[in-house]
């Protein structure tokens, strides 16, 4: 189907709903790089034009990638929910944007229409967005998740404690997450970036996790963010897995470029779940996703790189996750080149994930070869509180030295925390309390006890 606009006597003409997308969204650097951005401003707001007119329903029947060849386009339509779509089913995409930004669209109203909504649908409304209205949209969805404590609940803003260590080192591991705890850091999950796959060195760093979890009685997860495939064995194995980890994308053939499908993504969420470890909750799947991913892969199949995200929200959505990340400067600059493209990008991927139910949280991050700096980090970090983001990263100095890449550090947790009068998730909180970590305002007790954690660091190392 083809869709126009005319401008100053001048017709522009869109295929279809697939460029007429690409041709819609804010500029980036990887949509340049696919051939697939706007020959201009002009024409960017005739593409904006064109598609604030277009029908939410003419989403369920024009598939940008095709039902027959994408199993991913078979999950968005096959689970569809036509009862809760309802509601908004007369609307375009230029009235669902009005729509969710007035009152009437309150929190209980966003969550019940869940269901109803496709990625495709999020992301062609997250366009004619400006940010402060994906910040107010965001702000309204509360999406609640649970395993060992609770993430997700307004007023609250969770961490995961990242102590990456460039060889797996059991010291500089633990020396991390002591460190991370003793700020407040770790409600989200204690979450390590192994540097081998390999099942034994991954058992090793669970093990570590564990033992100082069950030692101080922490109400946290633990995740060691390996493939998939790997999980599943070291189950077999019976390690402690708290949560299966998976890189996940928005097209089928993405998916395989990561060596998964759906069905191995199910087979790995029943594993975990059978494990039964939750104490509060059985959400146990921790996806990361980023725009650029598809591209990256060339996989994208002529989508822009925003809608091929949204859409692997739909794969995410699937498996009930705890937590779900947009890493969304990791990738570098030939797909977000500056500041500027990395806070949109953001801010788009926290509103479309929120948008569709996810527990969204984003790494606030940048490589050292983009055009951004710790400013831009710091801008993006107090938007996504504002936002009611569910956790960021909290690594030491915001500086990871085993992925060589710039996040947020324990002390920007505390900083968002005091400006905005959040809490860590309420049963991590009573941990710090009770410890002397924190005190009963939330602020770091100058009075704590806490060699006992301090000690802990030689006896992880021993064992």
């Amino acid at each position: 189907m083809a869709y126009q606009h005319t401008i100053k006597n001048k017709v522009y003409r869109f295929n279809s709903l697939k460029i007429l997308l690409a041709k819609a969204t804010p500029y980036r650097s990887g949509d340049a790089l696919a051939g697939l951005v706007a020959d201009g401003y002009e024409e960017r707001i005739a593409a904006q034009i064109t598609l604030a007119d277009v029908p939410l329903k003419v989403f369920l029947n024009e598939a940008i990638i095709p039902y027959e060849t994408d199993e991913v386009t078979r999950l968005i339509i096959d689970d569809h929910n036509t009862k809760a779509f309802y509601p908004i089913s007369h609307l375009t995409v230029g009235e669902f944007r009005d729509w969710l930004l007035a009152d009437e669209a309150d929190t209980t109203t966003l969550a019940s229409l869940v269901p109803g909504v496709t990625p495709e649908m999020a992301a062609a409304v997250s366009k004619l967005m400006r940010n402060q209205d994906l910040i107010a949209v965001a702000r309204k969805c509360e999406v609640v998740t649970r395993f060992r404590n609770t993430i997700g609940l307004h007023g609250h803003f969770s961490t995961r404690l990242q102590p990456n260590h460039p060889t797996d080192d059991a010291k500089g591991v633990a020396a991390s997450m002591i460190d991370g705890l003793l700020y407040g850091s770790g409600d989200a999950v204690i979450g390590i970036n192994p540097a081998t796959d390999n099942p034994a060195a991954v058992i090793q760093l669970l093990n570590l996790i564990d033992t100082l979890r069950q030692q101080f009685d922490i109400p946290t997860q633990s995740c060691v963010l390996c493939h998939l495939t790997t999980t599943l064995q070291i189950i077999n194995s019976n390690a402690p897995v708290d949560l299966t980890f998976q890189s996940i994308g928005g097209t089928e053939q993405t998916n395989a470029s990561f060596g998964i499908n759906l069905a191995l993504v199910e087979e790995a969420y029943q594993a975990t779940l059978s494990l039964k470890r939750g104490t509060i909750g059985n959400n146990v799947m921790y996806f990361e996703t980023g725009q650029g991913s598809s591209l990256s892969a060339n996989s994208h199949h002529g989508v822009d790189q925003q809608t091929c995200e949204a859409r692997a929200y739909a794969v995410a959505r699937k498996f009930n996750p705890l937590l779900v990340n947009t890493v969304v400067g990791f990738i570098g600059p030939e797909y977000l080149f500056d500041g500027k493209q990395i806070i949109r990008a953001a801010l788009e991927d926290h509103f479309c994930g929120k948008l569709l139910g996810l527990p969204m949280g984003v790494d606030v991050c940048y490589t050292n070869h983009a055009d951004a700096d710790q400013d831009d980090m710091d801008n993006l970090l107090t938007l996504l509180g504002v936002a009611g983001c569910n956790f960021v990263m909290g690594i030491p100095g915001s500086d990871d030295i085993m992925l060589n890449y710039q996040s947020t550090s324990f002390h920007d947790a505390l900083y968002l925390r005091k400006l905005l009068g959040l809490k860590p998730a309420p049963e991590f909180e009573q941990w710090l309390i009770k410890q002397g970590i924190f005190d009963e305002h939330g602020t770091i007790s100058h009075q704590h006890n806490t060699h006992k954690l301090l000690n802990a660091n030689n006896d992880l190392w021993t064992k």
